[in-house]
């Protein structure tokens, strides 16, 4: 049976449905400090993030303690700024850091490493690019935040190993009992406890270290 011309049309064209992106939903929640000196490129990279829709503030030079809830910088980097200490850098939780260069050359990209920026925006500022830049940067912001976490847990878990293998050779030799044996007191303390094993191996060498001390 042939297929009706508004079926063909259907079939030859199928329309493509795609949501927007998470990172490009919720650009207008964004609060951003630009850092940068009130001059051409400055105003221009102001207006351009207020036309996307974020919240902006503009300082220069840099403060020393960020306002609350910024989730994005742009930092113009600046020859003299080869030995600026940025505070905020070493907060737990550092916003996304963009740099903004006018200069290429190695002081410039020494600065760029050093502030571990997510991307670069070079100057002259121009309308394009700035999302793409903004979009990216957030993305591998997020990212790294991910393997970061991952990380943690990864060195929580093999510490937690080792205390239970401290905490097994404890008992061994002070129970005189086998490293199976005592594992199996560890998970039985903590079962009847509701804590985790990794709690009461840290709980037995703390025990063990403070009735060590003053022994030969």
């Amino acid at each position: 049976m042939p297929l009706g011309s508004c079926e063909l049309k259907k079939c030859a064209n199928p329309r493509v449905v795609r949501s927007t992106p998470q990172l490009l939903k919720d650009l207008r929640t964004l609060k951003i400090v630009v850092f940068h000196p009130d001059d051409s490129d400055g105003r221009q990279l102001t207006q351009q993030l207020q036309r996307i829709g974020c919240q902006v503030q503009a300082f220069w030079p840099p403060l020393p303690s960020l306002p609350e809830g910024v989730d994005v910088i742009f930092l113009a980097v600046r020859p003299e700024s080869v030995d600026t200490e940025f505070e905020w850098l070493n907060e737990e939780d550092t916003p996304i850091v963009i740099a903004v260069v006018t200069y290429d050359n190695p002081t410039i990209v020494e600065i760029v490493l050093r502030i571990s920026a997510q991307a670069v925006l070079p100057s002259p500022i121009r309308s394009s690019g700035l999302l793409s830049v903004l979009v990216v940067a957030r993305g591998l912001h997020a990212e790294l935040k991910t393997l970061r976490r991952h990380a943690q847990k990864l060195e929580a878990k093999l510490l937690g190993v080792r205390q239970i293998a401290d905490a097994k050779d404890v008992l061994a030799r002070t129970r005189q009992i086998t490293e199976r044996a005592a594992y199996e007191l560890i998970r039985d303390q903590a079962m009847s406890k509701r804590v985790t094993t990794e709690e009461i191996a840290a709980a037995i060498i703390s025990a063990n270290e403070i009735l060590s001390i003053g022994l030969p």
